[in-house]
């Protein structure tokens, strides 16, 4: 338990086979902080009485209130085997479901993990959640069964109980892994099964055979999976400080029965039994009534032991203290409470640090055992392939897996996220010893000081003796002076560096936390910083491979160099300062703060590309507006948010179009977090902050077949239609045409061009199927506008090619039926943003323009059309971004374009001198054009409509001619493009208020872990919340349930603290974001039938969910809201006065 020095770790670093990189994994609460806590103190670095206790990692002052970890954070811990030594680099990250993308930094650096799954729960939501992040990086996991000691003193399960129990929970965990599994080998296999097809189809007359099996038979999947014979499962109390391999029973038993180990390994988990007169293990130990072996040999121990402790049996505790040959001290011996003496015992006997770190550098993999599928999938940036990236780049696969620290070896380094320091926590800012000479040197000033002092106060002893001493009066008064002249000097001097030091104190220092993957990377260094967009293709075609970071090199997109000023090996809350770190291991980099956001690859080489983003689990939807109590201290908050979006790696800062700075978080415990660190660590500054800004989208139905009493529409007579018809008059102003099927007519104020919309909602699935594809439609516009502009930089890969084709035959598979006849090919374009939910369709003649041409079916034809389309996209694109109800963007609206005319002006305007550059500027500009020129649109159509009626429709062919000069010139409603814009939106707009409009919600799926007792309270939290239960399984072997539910996140503020107040803590919630769901109410209802009049009243006061949510963002934007002044008018009040 020696304090491991810095130097040894150096010399470590170096043995790249003995090192392991590796992070704690686990559900919320299930002890990887207390586990991480007992290998820290096998290093010496915190008492062993403390661990669990003191929960080293979690550094923050919030960690330590709320008792849950929120960042990853590292250590090196030293580890000796028999004669081999290992490394190993911990992470210990947070288990809360708002600090998943912790978890995923924490595992794109390791190589292995532990998975620590509590006894009792067992498997959890994000215990599943883990396995899938790691599984996604490739990387291997070991099994930790953590809190064994609660099946005994808390459920109270006899150790045969416990042994089910505990298979139980091990089939679980191995059935989350076995699905995993099975998808990988089904993907895998549709691929080959593709691949052959190809092949097939080009070689005619071969004989077709099929083969039915899915390839699970013939792929080994023995090694994925957690059993103690294979040693990758260890059983522990880390609170009590033991833990187990059955490796180690294998071993003490072999001496003692007689029979060899491996035998046991293979027998001490599973169905066998020791036959005592025969001494030989026999299978089938239920059908017989027998104990297994686990239950005989090992946990009848444990529960015996546990028993003599709590019982207090002094006799039983003194023998099995004997026989186990430990020595416990008098002081633990008799402490009041048991759980001291079952450490002191445990810890020694079964010491749970042995066991995990054991199984670790047995089962783990070393920085050496990279394997060619994760370097493949780390170097393959989106939809690329391996074999599609340029060769040099092929050629640094080779580095990855030799992990060389050789000095040609290049060096490959990925930061997985920047972590704020206080500055006086750097090695450089820490007080030292001070060397002989300083102590000399201060023993002088302190000498000189101390006599000055005495001179001065002998002066004001001569000054108070009587006045005839003239000569001593003089001296005393100058020595006097002289003291005072050299105080204030003194004194300025200590306030500067004083003033200095507290501007040191108050700099937060950003550290990025890395790991090299290739080469040694030194102090000093210069280093190319890549982004996550750069291209090595591009660079070596610029430039040779060979240029390093210190030459001076052209401006390449994407890259910029560095010098790596300190290098530090992270000790949990300490920093060491290092010269160099060779390949294999992980380190803090710091002076990157200004070339590094989140993550980055450094590299010496230019061919090497960025890394694979890492894929983050929850999706921040908590957002936050956040202003300065005092308006002076507004540069400091934006200073202060700067720095926040670096320090966190989901977090997202933006500046909406109206002013408000706003963050965006994962969750309500992840924004209390970030707002804390604002105040305290990177503004330093009083922050108001709003209500939380809760997403809606805006979408339309079909329309509804029975009203609100469920009577069919239709049937009933109407009562009072005046406010129906009223509602209707406001929507839609004059000039604009309106068919009963919800067609809307339009033209653009100079009445050149006439358009008409419909608007229809899309069906559920499609407009799931555009939501998951959206990175795919964005890379179609990319590659679509390459084609336009002619450029060939886009080799477009073939992979990517299947991918939209796949895409878009499930497209026409969903839009099936009359009115989606070829809807799929005449898709112009997707909104908002052009890849969003929402469609626009062409279907009028004479124009082809398809979103599929980098599928080869381009079409080049010049038409009157062709150079305003992308007015009318842009109009599109506009009115899906914020929708007629609360300027909330669109989903799951599909508009058509059934007509669009362009008179003989028009075209005039198309053909002549009009440049479609000027179009091309005017479209860049849209974004801040529109806001103004479709605010005006409906006015200037009003006023000016009598005008420009008579002028715009040519009587004859000489007035064209005339007019043609006029209508160059610039119009009074600005360029035609922009009018084309506006008329487009607004036509938008009004097509979707013919339709019945609906909100659609954010929705969180909710898991509820609660006891019997409190279901009752869980259920009424969650019917007041709006909450709806979807299912509800008792745990196996528990008296826990599980509820699912799904939740509005509108409705989700203070759920956790509520449900954990009502039920006294006994549930705890998890919200993770799921999907949007349309919110079945209509907000502009008003009761029309007589039905509805008797069952709503004539007010219909009954709170309507849609519209109260609609209000509040309108309320929230500044957008008109109707709202009645007086509420219950009719009410009678009492006039006199109470006497």
């Amino acid at each position: 338990m020696v304090l491991t020095s810095v130097g040894k770790m150096v010399e470590l670093q170096k043995k790249t086979s003995a090192i392991r990189n590796i992070c704690v994994l686990a559900h919320v609460d299930h002890g990887k902080t207390t586990l991480a806590d007992c290998l820290i103190s096998s290093n010496g670095i915190i008492s062993s009485r403390l661990a669990g206790k003191l929960r080293y990692l979690d550094s923050r002052e919030d960690e330590q209130v709320r008792g849950i970890t929120m960042k990853s954070s590292a250590i090196s811990l030293h580890f000796v085997k028999g004669d081999q030594e290992y490394l190993i680099n911990l992470i210990d990250s947070p288990g809360h479901v708002d600090f998943s993308s912790e978890v995923s930094t924490a595992v794109r650096l390791c190589d292995g993990c532990i998975i620590v799954v509590d006894a009792v729960e067992g498997v959890c939501p994000q215990t599943q959640a883990v396995l899938r992040q790691a599984w996604l990086e490739n990387i291997r996991p070991v099994l930790v069964i953590n809190k064994i000691d609660r099946l005994i003193v808390e459920l109270k399960l006899t150790p045969q109980e416990a042994y089910l129990h505990l298979k139980n929970i091990l089939e679980q965990i191995n059935a989350v892994t076995g699905t995993l599994f099975t998808s990988k080998v089904l993907e895998e296999r549709a691929e080959k099964g593709a691949e052959s097809e190809n092949i097939s189809d080009t070689s005619p007359g071969a004989e077709q055979i099929y083969d039915w099996s899915a390839g699970l038979e013939d792929t080994d999947d023995s090694h994925l999976y957690f059993s103690p014979d294979h040693g990758n499962v260890v059983f522990a109390s880390a609170i009590d400080g033991w833990g187990f391999g059955i490796e180690h029973f294998a071993q003490l038993y072999s001496q003692r029965i007689g029979i060899k180990p491996e035998v046991l390994l293979k027998t001490l988990w599973g169905d066998y039994y020791l036959n005592t007169k025969a001494k030989k293990i026999m299978k089938g130990d239920q059908s017989k009534g027998k104990k297994p072996l686990f239950v005989q040999l090992v946990l009848d121990n444990i529960w015996s032991l546990y028993e003599a402790v709590m019982k207090r049996d002094k006799e039983k505790i003194d023998k099995i203290v004997t026989s186990l040959g430990l020595k416990i001290s008098a002081r633990e011996s008799r402490h009041t409470d048991p759980k001291v003496q079952l450490n002191a015992i445990c810890s020694q006997w079964l010491p749970v640090s042995d066991a995990v770190l054991s199984m670790v550098c047995n089962k783990l993999p070393s920085p050496l055992d990279i394997t060619a599928e994760r370097v493949e999938k780390l170097m393959c940036v989106g939809a690329r392939t391996f074999d599609s990236l340029p060769p040099e780049t092929q050629e640094l696969k080779s580095a990855f897996l030799k992990c060389s620290s050789e000095g040609k070896a290049p060096v490959i380094v990925f930061v997985s996220k920047m972590f704020a320091v206080d500055a006086k926590a750097l090695p450089q800012n820490k007080p030292r010893p001070l060397t002989q000479e300083e102590i000399a040197h201060r023993r002088e000033l302190a000498k000189r000081r101390h006599a000055e002092k005495m001179a001065a106060n002998q002066g004001k002893e001569v000054t108070e003796k009587p006045q005839g001493e003239n000569s001593s009066e003089v001296t005393g008064t100058a020595g006097d002076t002289k003291g005072e002249e050299q105080e204030p000097a003194g004194q300025a001097e200590i306030m500067t560096s004083k003033a200095m030091k507290q501007e040191a104190d108050n700099k937060e220092s950003f550290i990025a936390f890395a790991r090299v993957f290739s080469g040694v990377v030194q102090r000093g260094q210069k280093i190319f910083v890549l982004g996550p967009k750069y291209d090595p293709a591009e660079s070596l075609h610029t430039l040779s491979s060979q240029c390093s970071p210190t030459n001076d090199l052209p401006l390449i997109p994407h890259m910029t160099c560095c010098t790596l000023e300190n290098l530090y090996l992270l000790m949990g809350r300490e920093l060491e300062d290092l010269e160099e770190v060779p390949a294999g291991n992980v380190l803090g980099i710091g002076g990157l703060q200004d070339v590094v956001l989140k993550s980055a690859t450094l590299s010496t080489s230019l061919a090497c590309p960025p890394f694979t983003p890492l894929n983050f689990e929850a999706t921040p939807i908590v957002r936050v507006a956040v202003e300065p109590k005092h308006p002076s201290d507004m540069p400091q908050l934006v200073r202060g948010m700067k720095l926040l979006n670096q320090a966190d790696p989901c977090v997202q800062v933006l500046i909406q179009e109206t002013g408000e700075h706003v963050l965006v978080t994962a969750g309500e415990v992840h924004l209390q977090r970030c707002l804390d660190d604002l105040k305290q660590r990177f503004a330093k500054v009083e922050i108001s902050v709003s209500a939380p800004i809760i997403p809606f989208r805006e979408t339309i139905t079909r329309p509804p077949k029975v009203d609100m009493v469920n009577e069919e529409i239709g049937k009933q007579q109407k009562v009072a239609v005046i406010h129906q018809t009223k509602e209707d008059q406001n929507k839609i102003p004059e000039g604009v045409q309106v068919d009963p099927d919800g067609l809307i007519t339009m033209s653009t104020p100079n009445k050149q061009a006439t358009l008409s919309v419909r608007a229809v909602p899309l069906p559920e699935e499609v407009t799931r199927l555009l939501e998951e594809n959206s990175d795919l439609i964005r890379t179609m516009e990319q590659l679509n506008t390459s084609l336009n502009e002619d450029k060939k930089s886009h080799e477009i890969n073939q992979k990517t090619l299947d991918r939209i084709k796949e895409f878009k035959q499930k497209l026409e598979q969903n839009l099936q039926g009359r009115k989606w006849r070829n809807a799929v090919d005449q898709i112009w374009s997707f909104g908002p943003r052009k890849c969003g939910p929402n469609i626009l369709l062409y279907n009028f003649e004479g124009y082809k323009r398809s979103v599929w041409q980098c599928l080869g079916n381009t079409v080049k034809e010049v038409s009157k059309y062709r150079d305003f389309d992308n007015s009318i996209v842009s109009g599109f694109q506009l009115a899906t971004l914020s929708g007629p109800m609360c300027e909330e963007p669109l989903m799951g609206v599909c508009f058509t374009v059934e007509k669009w005319e362009i008179h003989k002006a028009g075209e005039t305007l198309s053909t002549s001198g009009q440049d479609s550059g000027e179009c091309d500027t005017i479209e860049h500009k849209q974004h801040e054009d529109t806001a103004q020129t479709s605010s005006c649109t409906d006015e200037v159509c009003s006023l000016n409509d009598h005008q420009e009626s008579s002028q715009s429709v040519p009587k004859s062919p000489e007035k064209v001619s005339k007019q043609k000069g006029e209508v160059l010139l610039a119009d009074c409603y600005g360029p035609f493009s922009g009018q084309l814009i506006a008329t487009m939106k607004e036509a938008c707009r009004y097509a979707l208020q013919a339709k019945p409009q609906r909100l659609m919600a954010a929705m969180y799926t909710c898991e509820i872990m609660a006891t019997a007792e409190v279901l009752g309270r869980v259920y009424a939290v969650l019917s007041k919340r709006e909450g709806r239960v979807l299912q509800e399984e008792m745990k196996e072997g528990t008296d826990v349930f599980i509820i699912k539910a799904v939740l509005p996140v509108a409705e989700s503020f203070g759920f956790a603290d509520e449900i954990r107040k009502r039920t006294s803590g006994l549930a705890s919630p998890q919200l993770v974001f799921s999907h949007w769901e349309i919110i079945s109410s209509d907000p502009f209802w008003v009761p029309t039938t007589e039905e509805e009049y008797l069952h709503f009243g004539e007010k219909a006061d009954s709170e309507n969910q849609a519209r109260k949510y609609m209000n509040a963002v309108r309320k929230r934007k500044g957008l008109y809201v109707e709202e009645k002044i007086v509420e219950h008018a009719e009410k009678q009040r009492t006039l006199s006065r109470n006497k």
